[in-house]
């Protein structure tokens, strides 16, 4: 068995992860002593980085705790991977990239989720050099230049892009000068296998190779370089630490319950901060195991088979999967009888009685019969869509953060949601609205330890979000409510400017419109006039043609289909002030297109015809 790290350590280094540690006991004593009823779960375990965090867990929870579970041959079922087989492979792999001289390099890990991917992580960041996580969807050009910009050393990958790699490593404008196969079972051509490497790993511990265990691991350094994906513009690398890590770790679980026997379901791309933190390392920390779909494709099919406890998720899916329940309830024609049982389960919900598990038994049995909490992030979710999930009997929350923060800075409390809210800060961060208008509306601020260390080579951009005060200027618009939870409210800088000087949010309207029912998705923007002296409110629209063709059951021509969408649009517009209203109005047939979190890119010219 590979054990625990030696204290075979200098005696600064000694007295550096002794401060290290006296710092997270603060937190945890932070958090112990916060007021807050929201605040229900105190027992967050110090950790001073993911190194300590993964050896704690191990000797927290056992070496036989499971852990990872795949289909490692799509073929046989699910295979479970344990902690204490983490651990071992972790060291291996770290040792063997240490052996091959990429001690302090970066190196990138890209390809589909899977245990490889995370080992692969935890094996660069817990000793090695920098992690630089890589969207699995961007075009070689991109994936190239962002090579390039992080100067990446060396890449892990999954089988399916190793031409790629290839063909970024030939063109010898990179330092890239290792590729690793996590698929390959042999060296071949140029790229190294994945296991054979951890085979070699582990050899050379046994005999006394400890460069890697022992390695010195300071928090505050750089640890992680992610790149954003935004829909306005070139893309910035957000350095993350240990230290900013470990503080989301601690905190997050503070407003809701990770038990060890959870489940969560792996869906979301580990590249993506969100899933990264909360799919991934927050069930290491907490004792939890980690199931990874096979695909979008295999996703109900998946739960069947893994039964997960915790689904993390972006509202289009979440979405999908609500309107598919009541789809189908319709077609089997119980849609009354259903709505009937949700109305009674809200009557003796405030007696006391909640009904919901034997209520909707066969409609959770659909998402493998043990899901407690879905919870959603990434963009604005529909409340209605929440409030239906719950209605099911499954908690439903959302979160709110970004990369830059890495990434939580709200979570709904699991014992007292609003499903129209992100939230509440956790007890070691700070939120504030700055610069609010006559509504209370301004730009969210964050102030905590999660705070990044600024972006790659960036330091203007840097200084223009991270101030010398410690809060960090998100570009959200948003408000508190009166029970301090964060409501957002849009983006700042898609903030539509009239010209009378009128501010108009279109995530705003764009929400009224896909609540039509009839909409699959809209943008909402600005136009000018006809003669050039006024702005134009303008909403291009994706209809929802599968509802729609429901909802009317014979051929229409687009003259018909644009009518309708007008009828529903003037409902809107009579809700709003003159200056909100929408004008023009586009029907497109083609899906907009999206950057890889499948958020609409606003900047693009196509998407506004």
């Amino acid at each position: 068995m590979m054990g625990k790290s030696s204290m075979t350590l200098s005696e600064d280094y000694k007295q550096k992860k002794e401060k290290e540690m006296q710092w997270a006991l603060d937190i945890v004593r932070q958090i112990e002593e916060d007021p807050r009823e929201c605040v229900k779960y105190r027992d967050s375990r110090p950790i001073t980085d993911i190194k300590n965090m993964i050896e704690t867990s191990v000797e927290t929870y056992g070496r036989n705790h499971p852990l990872f579970y795949q289909k490692f041959n799509k073929k046989r079922k699910f295979e479970m991977k344990t902690y204490g087989q983490m651990l071992d492979d972790v060291y291996a792999l770290g040792t063997s990239l240490t052996d091959m001289g990429l001690k302090g390099k970066r190196i990138a890990v890209m390809g589909e989720n899977c245990s490889q991917w995370a080992i692969s992580y935890l094996g660069i960041i817990c000793g090695t050099g920098i992690v630089v996580p890589v969207d699995k969807e961007l075009s070689l050009q991109e994936v190239q230049v962002l090579i390039e910009r992080a100067e990446v050393n060396a890449v892990i990958f999954t089988a399916k892009y190793e031409k790629l790699f290839k063909t970024i490593k030939s063109c010898g404008e990179t330092v890239l000068e290792t590729l690793i196969n996590i698929n390959a079972e042999e060296d071949e051509d140029g790229v190294l296998a994945w296991q054979p490497l951890v085979k070699k790993g582990g050899e050379l511990i046994e005999k006394g190779d400890r460069r890697f265990i022992d390695a010195e691991i300071d928090n505050e350094k750089m640890c992680a370089l992610l790149f954003t994906s935004g829909t306005t513009g070139v893309s910035k690398g957000v350095m993350l630490s240990h230290k900013n890590l470990a503080l989301d770790l601690m905190a997050s679980p503070t407003v809701l319950k990770v038990n060890d026997w959870d489940m969560f379901f792996s869906v979301l791309p580990l590249h993506h901060t969100y899933e990264c933190t909360s799919g991934f390392l927050m069930p290491l920390y907490k004792g939890a195991a980690i199931a990874y779909c096979e695909g979008l494709k295999y996703i109900m099919k998946n739960l069947q088979e893994v039964k997960p406890t915790m689904f993390l998720g972006v509202p289009v899916m979440f979405e999908k999967i609500y309107h598919n329940i009541w789809k189908n309830v319709r077609k089997q024609g119980k849609d009354k009888a259903l709505r009937r049982m949700i109305r009674f389960n809200k009557r003796t919900k405030k007696i006391g009685i909640d009904i919901s598990g034997p209520a909707f038994k066969k409609i959770r049995a659909a998402f493998g019969g043990n899901l407690r909490i879905m919870i959603c992030g990434g963009a604005a979710i529909n409340p209605e869509v929440l409030e239906g999930i719950q209605a099911f009997g499954i908690q439903a929350l959302q979160g709110y953060g970004l990369t830059e923060c890495a990434p939580m800075g709200a979570l709904s409390p699991d014992r007292a949601p609003k499903s129209n809210s992100v939230g509440v800060a956790f007890p070691t961060c700070g939120i504030k609205i700055e610069d609010k208008d006559e509504d209370g509306i301004g730009e969210i601020c964050l102030r905590g330890d999660n705070v990044m260390l600024g972006y790659y080579h960036m330091p203007e951009a840097t200084a223009k979000v991270k101030r010398e005060d410690g809060w960090f200027h998100t570009g959200d618009l948003g408000y508190l409510d009166e029970d301090d939870y964060l409501v957002i409210t849009g983006r700042q800088k898609n903030v539509i400017i009239t010209k009378n000087g009128k501010n108009v949010s279109p995530e705003e309207l764009e929400y009224y419109i896909n609540n039509t029912g009839i909409v699959e998705e809209a943008m909402v923007f600005a136009q000018n006039s006809e003669t050039g002296d006024d702005t134009v409110i303008a909403a291009a629209v994706k209809l929802d043609d599968e509802t729609f063709s429901e909802r009317y059951p014979y051929e229409l021509s687009d003259d018909e289909k644009e009518k309708i969408i007008w009828t529903e649009v003037d409902k809107i517009n009579a809700m709003l002030p003159v200056f909100k209203r929408i004008r023009r109005l586009i029907i497109r047939k083609e899906a907009f297109e999206k950057n890889t979190s499948n958020k609409i890119v606003r900047f693009a010219e196509g998407n506004k015809r």
